[in-house]
């Protein structure tokens, strides 16, 4: 997911420099829509392994 928003900000900034400003927006709200979203499945994950390892007692 994070490869995707990186892809869609690549977009965005290819397409604002050749003046695409639509586009550029567009793509831009999408690689910031699955950053967010990358961001809070990343924190989930790494709260349940933090979870996980202090149950274990080791």
């Amino acid at each position: 997911m994070l490869y995707w928003a990186l892809v869609f900000l690549v977009v965005a900034i290819i397409a604002g420099v050749l003046g695409f400003g639509g586009i550029a927006v567009a793509a831009a709200g999408i690689a910031k829509l699955l950053f967010y979203i990358f961001l809070v499945i990343f924190l989930v994950t790494l709260v349940m392994g933090l979870g996980r390892r202090g149950r274990s007692g080791i």
